[in-house]
Formats: C-alpha cells, structure tokens, sequence
C-alpha cells in the first residue's frame, strides 16, 4: 500500500510523456506533414515498446550489482542523458549510411528478424549474462581502479588519497553499453517506419524521456509483465520483415504499421495483466 503513491505519480508521468508525443505529433500533422506525423506516431510506439524490454535489463543490471534503490533514479537519469547523446550519434550515423547505400536495410531487415526470433526462443532466464561479463566494464576496470562500496550517491570517491571510481558509475557504465546494444535493434527498426533523420530522433526523445518514470513503474509490477518479452519480439520480427520485403518491392504501409505496433504493444500488456491478476 505504501507505494501505491509513488507508483501512481509514475504512472501519471507516463501518461504525460505519451499524452506530449501524441500532442507534437498533432502538431506534425496539422502545421508540417501529414506523413511524418504518422512515421513519427509509428516511431515512437516503436522505440516506447522496446524501451518497455530495456527496462527489465535496467532491473537485472541493478540487482546484479546490489544498487540501492535510493541511488537508482539517480543512476538512470545520468544514463538518459547519456542514451540522449548516443541515439543522436547513431541515427545521424545510420541515415547516413542508408542515404548512401540503400541496400544496408536489407541487411537491417534480416538482423531485426533475426533478434525477434532469438527473443521468441529464449526462456527466462535460460541464458542471462551477469552485467560483470560486460567487456566493456572489464576493460574501465582496468584502467581504473574501482572501490568495493558505494560512496552514497556519489560516481567518484577519494580512497587513500587517491580518485577512485564507484560501483555507481560502473553500473552507469552498464547502463549505457547495454544501451548501445538497444540501439543496434531500435534504430534499424525505426528506419523501417521513416527515413527522416528528425522525426526519428524525436520520437526517440520523447520515449527515452519518459523512461525514467516507466523504470518505477515496472520495477514494482515487473511480475506481472510476463508476455512482454513476446510482444517486443513479435515487434522486431515485424520490422524486420517489413525491410526484407523491400528487396521485392512490396512496401508496408505506414499506417499498418502503425496498427501492428499498437495492437502487439496492448495485447502483450493486457494478457500480461490478465494472466497475473491474481498476484
């Protein structure tokens, strides 16, 4: 009962983030174009149903390193910033190369199919990496020493005279890794809905934005989200599908895009729902 507060507030903000997406891309439709208002609905529902997934990776990284709760939000939202800058460098990279060499999304297409039916396949569970395997917080150990506490919240502590990094920000380190690793699904993805650099963006915006507030709320309902996994997969085959269809010249329209994202979005969240109302 007592997070009953704190996971409505959330909740509301979740709303509000979905209500302001919607809102510019009415403003999109009505002052701009028609067709970009509907790739960026398109986009966004993409990336807010794959952060939904990131989100649960966020939760494992977390427990695996012990983070106390009190210092997770601050975590996250040092990592939305980061994940700000990163999706800016790879959509900017990736429509660069696609304005150049068209047939890249061919090759996005079958890597898309290819994470969906690998996501379709795996169990819960069944083969989960430690966030200590992360190569990448192998190589900053390394090279910097790390403590064995956390120092509060903060990501750089003085230990014996000398700077030394925090647990705090080798999750942070985690966080926007794996993030990287979420960018190699959601940006090919998004250009299988439009090839506007902007609108892409923008909807990523606005779905990394209200990332934070939709972490608070899973991670209290994270249980009852069972089917989720199945949904983001049937989402990534889809997309994929949609890219591999172009080398025969069969275009999916953007509006059945559209319907398909929302429609596996809700159904995986309703049945999820309905499946665990008893717990």
């Amino acid at each position: 009962m007592g997070n009953a507060k704190p996971i409505g507030h959330s909740f509301r903000w979740v709303l509000f983030w979905v209500a302001a997406a919607m809102l510019t891309a009415a403003g999109i439709y009505f002052c701009i174009d028609r067709t970009y208002a509907l790739e960026f609905v398109g986009c966004y529902l993409l990336e807010f149903s794959l952060s939904m997934d990131n989100v649960f990776v966020f939760l494992s990284i977390f427990a695996s390193f012990g983070v106390p709760e009190a210092y997770q939000h601050r975590c996250l939202a040092y990592g939305i910033i980061g994940a700000v800058v990163l999706r800016f460098l790879f959509i900017m990279l990736g429509a660069a190369i696609v304005h150049s060499f068209s047939w890249v999304l061919y090759i996005f297409g079958f890597l898309l199919i290819y994470s969906g039916l690998k996501m379709f396949r795996e169990k819960d569970g069944g083969e989960e990496r430690s966030p200590h395997d992360n190569p990448v917080l192998k190589l900053i150990s390394r090279l910097f020493p790390v403590t064995r506490d956390f120092d509060g919240s903060r990501f750089i502590t003085r230990e014996h005279g000398h700077l030394r990094m925090t647990p705090l920000f080798a999750v942070l380190i985690v966080i926007e890794s794996s993030d990287i690793m979420f960018a190699i699904d959601s940006v090919p993805a998004a250009f299988s809905v439009s090839s506007h650099m902007y609108v892409i963006y923008a909807a990523n915006i606005f779905a990394i934005l209200g990332l934070r507030q939709l972490f608070f709320v899973i991670e209290h309902m994270q249980n009852r989200f069972c089917f989720m996994k199945y949904g983001v997969a049937a989402i990534l085959t889809f997309t994929g599908l949609k890219l591999a269809l172009l080398i025969f010249d069969v275009h999916i329209s953007i509006p059945v895009s559209i319907g398909f994202i929302l429609v596996m979005l809700c159904a995986s969240i309703v049945s999820s729902l309905v499946y665990t109302r008893g717990r």
